[in-house]
């Protein structure tokens, strides 16, 4: 009985990682937008004070991958590659915001920005959605899109 059991409980687990997809998928995707919508204020404006190079660039370039790649993983459509470039994402953007504020000055190419409060609970702090779409975007990495996703539908075969 108890096999049965946890065999069913295997059987259903992959449905929920519809959960994961829509917090990273609704996190991502208005992200992308805003930075293509407003670029002076999250685009390429926030980009060029952060000390990212080559801001006009790189601003509607992640705006884009943002918005692409939340969307995929939103529909559960090629899940594992949507979640590779948004785990660069949060690795630069961790590396680029964050280190900063741990340390309290610039640091290699990268401006700290005006907070209250520096170092590590400052930084832990700022980083908590930095961390919570970098372990999703990992995990659907690893598990895939689940259950309900356009990655589980059957191939089409041609007549």
């Amino acid at each position: 009985m108890q096999l049965f059991i946890d065999k069913t409980r295997e059987s259903t687990s992959d449905a929920w990682i519809i959960l994961i997809r829509l917090s990273v998928g609704l996190v991502f995707f208005p992200e992308g937008m805003q930075k293509l919508m407003f670029p002076d204020a999250l685009g390429a404006g926030r980009f060029a004070k952060i000390g990212i190079p080559y801001p006009d660039i790189m601003g509607p370039c992640v705006g884009w991958v943002e918005l692409i790649c939340g969307l995929m993983i939103l529909l559960g459509f090629a899940t594992r590659r949507a979640a590779l470039p948004l785990i660069v994402v949060m690795i630069v953007a961790i590396i680029s915001t964050k280190i900063p504020i741990l340390l309290g000055h610039d640091w290699w190419i990268f401006h700290v920005r005006e907070l209250k409060s520096y170092g590590f609970w400052s930084m832990l702090h700022e980083s908590r959605t930095d961390w919570a779409m970098l372990m999703g975007c990992l995990f659907l990495l690893l598990a895939g899109g689940g259950r309900w996703s356009l990655d589980r539908l059957p191939p089409r075969t041609k007549t």
